[in-house]
C-alpha cells in the first residue's frame, strides 16, 4: 500500500521530542511527513519546514488551519503526530479527531483527568485510531518480558519494583531560559505533575504493561528540591496491584549522575525477571533455585512478542529510536486496518492508556499533599 500521510503539530527547530518522532516514522519507511504546524512562531515554523523540505503550501501558521485544509484535500494527511507541551495536546487531538484524522500523541495526554475523560469520548465516538506514545513499551525485551508473564514463567506476581531517574534537573535550568525544562517545570503547560508527568507516567505504564496488572492503590510523596520550583523533581511512590501484589516506584530528575535511568524488577512465586532501558537488548530471568540466565534481544530464546519487535541479529545494539519506530508501526497497522475495516490486536497504548497516566499523576499528588496517604487509584 502506499505510504501514510504524517502531519505534525509541533516539533520544530530546537525540539527534542519532534525529531524522535520523525526518526520513528521513517524507520520503517511507512510514513511520509507531508505536512505540518511546526511552531507558533511564525518565522521557527517557516525555518523548520524548510529544513524538513515540506511544500510551503502545506506548512501552516496554525493547527486550527491546518486541520481545515487537510481535511477537505484529496490527499490530505491520514494521521497528526501531537508534540507539542501537554497543555496543548486536548485541543489539538479534539480538531483533528473532529476532521477524520488518526492521532499519534506524545505522552503524558492532557494535563488533567477531565480533559483526558473527554478526550476518550471523542475518540470513541469517532472510531479514529489514537495512540500515545509510552515507547518502551515498543522495545523487543520489554515484549518479551509481558509474554513471560503472560505463559506465566514467573508464577503470582507478588512485588514489582521500578525506577526512572535522571539529572537533567538537578539545578534551576528553566531560570536560564533552557527551552525543554521552562515547560516542563511550569504548571501552567505541564500540568499538575513535574517528574511524575514527564517520566513517571513512562514507569507507570510500564509496569502495568508488562505484568498485565492495574494497581488500585497508591501512597505517594513528591518533593520539589530545587528551591523556587513549583512541579514536583523527585517521587516516592509505593503501589498495590489488584491481585494484592506491591509495588515501589521512584521517579528523580535530581539524581546527579542519572542519563536516563529506567529500570524494571518484577518477582513472582517462581521467578524474577529484570530489565534496564540503559542496556535493553537483554533480559535477565531468575527461576527460583536456579542459576540466573540473561536472554537476549534477537536470541534464540526470544518469543514471538520480542521477534515480532526485533529487526536486527542479536549482537547489534537496538534501543531508543527502535522502540520508539515499533510503535509507529504498530500504528501503521492499526491504520491501515481502519481502511480496510479489519480487526487486529495490538499493542499500541491507546487513549485508556493515556487516562491511566492521568489518574496515577492526579491520585499521586493528592496523596502527597494528604501527608502521603493511601489512596484509592483514580479517586
Amino acid at each position: 500500500m502506499s505510504k501514510i500521510k504524517l502531519g505534525m503539530v509541533g516539533g520544530g527547530k530546537g525540539s527534542f521530542i519532534g525529531e524522535v518522532h520523525r526518526m520513528a516514522a521513517r524507520l520503517d519507511d511507512r510514513y511520509e511527513l507531508v505536512a505540518g504546524a511546526l511552531s507558533a512562531d511564525a518565522k521557527t515554523a517557516e525555518e523548520s519546514a524548510l529544513n524538513l523540505n515540506l511544500d510551503k503550501s502545506r506548512s501552516y501558521p496554525s493547527y486550527e488551519t491546518m486541520a481545515e485544509v487537510e481535511s477537505s484535500l484529496e490527499s490530505g494527511i491520514d494521521v497528526v503526530a501531537i508534540v507539542t507541551p501537554n497543555h496543548l495536546h486536548a485541543k489539538i487531538a479534539e480538531i483533528f479527531l473532529r476532521r477524520g484524522i488518526h492521532v499519534i500523541c506524545d505522552k503524558p495526554l492532557t494535563t488533567n483527568l477531565d480533559d483526558a475523560e473527554y478526550l476518550a469520548s471523542i475518540v470513541k465516538e469517532s472510531g479514529l485510531v489514537f495512540a500515545v506514545t509510552y515507547n518502551y513499551s515498543g522495545y523487543p525485551m520489554v515484549r518479551q518480558a509481558r509474554e513471560m508473564i503472560q505463559n506465566n514463567d514467573l508464577g503470582g506476581i507478588r512485588a514489582v519494583q521500578i525506577e526512572y531517574a535522571q539529572d537533567w534537573l538537578a539545578t534551576g535550568i528553566e531560570n536560564t531560559g533552557h527551552k525543554q525544562a521552562l515547560w516542563r517545570t511550569n504548571p501552567e503547560k505541564a500540568g499538575m505533575g513535574g517528574a511524575i508527568g514527564d517520566i513517571g507516567t513512562h514507569a507507570f505504564h510500564l509496569s502495568e504493561f508488562v505484568t498485565g496488572l492495574r494497581v488500585r492503590r497508591l501512597l505517594a510523596d513528591l518533593d520539589s528540591f530545587v528551591p523556587g520550583r513549583e512541579l514536583d523533581d523527585n517521587a516516592s511512590i509505593l503501589m498495590e496491584y489488584t491481585n494484592g501484589a506491591k509495588a515501589m516506584l521512584w521517579v528523580s530528575q535530581i539524581a546527579a549522575g542519572k542519563e536516563n535511568g529506567l529500570k524494571i524488577r518484577i518477582y513472582g512465586s517462581n521467578a524474577g525477571l529484570e530489565w534496564s532501558q540503559e542496556n535493553p537488548n537483554f533480559l535477565k530471568f531468575s527461576p527460583l533455585g536456579e542459576s540466573p540466565r540473561t536472554l537476549s534481544r534477537g536470541g534464540p530464546s526470544a518469543g514471538a512478542l520480542a521477534g515480532n519487535a526485533t529487526r536486527i541479529p542479536s549482537g547489534h545494539p537496538e534501543g531508543f529510536i527502535e522502540g520508539f519506530a515499533n510503535i509507529y508501526s504498530d500504528c501503521a497497522d492499526l491504520i491501515v486496518a481502519y481502511k480496510t475495516s479489519a480487526k487486529i490486536e495490538s499493542l499500541v497504548p491507546a487513549v485508556n492508556d493515556g487516562i491511566r497516566g492521568m489518574q496515577f499523576i492526579e491520585t499521586a499528588v493528592k496523596s502527597s499533599k494528604s501527608g502521603a496517604a493511601w489512596l484509592t487509584f483514580g479517586s
